[in-house]
């Protein structure tokens, strides 16, 4: 029985970068003797144990073979004759199927440390095309390794562009699908995610909405990137930045979808693309199944971000039907994220990453300035039902009028 770290914890100690997660895989050893020394089963579809002391995770060396479509067409064998080498060769990268033994001794049969100090992601053996997941995976690490100079072996990107051609990717679950993307959305470079998608084939198959945007132009003057879809891009790349949370920068994917809608006719304008874009993302949004947080931001920004930008400009009584439409009374926080989305897609245009945005703090000022409206002079004056409602809605109105004339002033 001999036990050796893998994987991502290999990986990124090479690469010099903290280790958190250690996977563990277990040679020469049966489910029995695991048992016998006290390791607890936790694996449904394969042996996996949890460690009697440390609750980490350690698997029995296996090997795979495909048996279905998707991500869990497969059927697994483990048994202590697999070898160390038997059970790397299932892994999707070469700089993942590394190992380590106990004296820090490392077995690199792939020569996933070649690919590492190359700054490639390649693909360990031909078998990486039968599991469609790894799409998303190996451009969740391109997302994550670019700042190192990373990029996709070309070999690698062929079979990525096979698997998304396959309509192996239409088996994926919503909830897989959904883990890989919400995680490379909060990678350091986001946008490489959605890029590497486009170069294999796999965004038009799995979000045809963002798909659509390449190609389509936009106003010059208002976007000197021209190209809806390298804006999109750029909005993402500058909520990554600005450490944007998960519900941001799924918003600031989504946000121009309705441009993809509009007819080569009207361009590069885009009438109304704010409402028409609202069945695109809902779509999305429901095919991912995406957490309700995600889903109501997107929805919001899609609709209102370019009142977001006009915010200076607005009536108190638009203003008004704008901080109710977030019910910034009861859930601030909501507001203050549709706040970041304009300002990433602001600063998402070619040359303009730097601009300054006061629309952001002008619309801190109106949430502030209607919140501060008291109910309790109202209700002693004796209003109550809708009749209390109208009258706080007067009220704030006027709060924001005041509010507007001394930030003009």
């Amino acid at each position: 029985m001999q036990i050796y770290k893998v994987g991502g914890a290999v990986r990124d100690r090479l690469l010099g970068k903290p280790v958190t997660d250690i996977d563990w895989v277990v040679v020469g050893a049966s489910t029995e003797e695991m048992l016998a020394k006290g390791y607890r089963p936790v694996g449904a579809d394969f042996p996996v144990f949890l460690h009697p002391k440390s609750g980490e995770e350690y698997a029995l060396a296996r090997t795979e073979r495909k048996s279905g479509r998707g991500y869990g067409g497969f059927t697994f064998h483990a048994s202590p004759e697999v070898t160390l080498e038997e059970d790397l060769i299932r892994r999707d990268l070469t700089i993942n199927a590394m190992a380590e033994d106990d004296h820090g001794r490392l077995t690199d049969p792939y020569h996933g440390q070649r690919d590492l100090e190359a700054r490639l992601l390649r693909h360990v053996s031909p078998a990486f095309a039968e599991d469609p997941l790894r799409v998303l995976r190996v451009a969740r690490f391109a997302a994550r390794y670019a700042g190192l100079g990373f990029t996709v072996a070309p070999e690698t990107l062929d079979l990525m562009r096979q698997l998304s051609e396959s309509g192996e990717l239409e088996a994926l679950t919503a909830e897989r699908s959904w883990k890989e993307i919400s995680r490379a959305l909060m990678e350091d470079q986001p946008h490489v995610f959605i890029q590497v998608l486009r170069d294999c084939g796999a965004l038009n198959v799995l979000i045809p909405e963002v798909e659509a945007l390449f190609g389509v132009p936009q106003p010059e003057a208002h976007h000197p990137e021209i190209d809806s879809g390298v804006h999109t891009l750029s909005v993402l790349e500058q909520a990554a930045l600005h450490k944007q949370p998960l519900t941001v920068r799924w918003a600031c994917l989504l946000h121009d979808l309705g441009k993809g809608l509009t007819p080569e006719s009207q361009w590069p304008r885009h009438i109304a693309h704010e409402h028409k874009g609202l069945r695109l993302i809902k779509a999305v949004n429901e095919r991912f199944k995406a957490p309700r947080d995600c889903q109501e931001l997107a929805l919001l920004v899609g609709e209102y971000h370019t009142h977001g930008h006009r915010a200076l400009e607005l009536k108190p009584s638009t203003l008004l039907e704008l901080l109710q439409s977030f019910d910034v009374y009861r859930r601030p926080q909501r507001f203050e994220e549709f706040i970041n989305a304009c300002e990433m897609d602001a600063r998402g245009r070619k040359g303009l990453e730097q601009r300054s945005y006061p629309q952001a703090d002008y619309l801190r000022g109106a949430a502030t300035a209607a919140r501060t409206v008291a109910v309790q002079p109202l209700l002693e004056l004796g209003f109550k039902g809708p009749e209390l409602g109208e009258a706080l809605k007067r009220e704030r109105l006027k709060a924001l009028k005041a509010y507007k004339e001394a930030a003009s002033a």
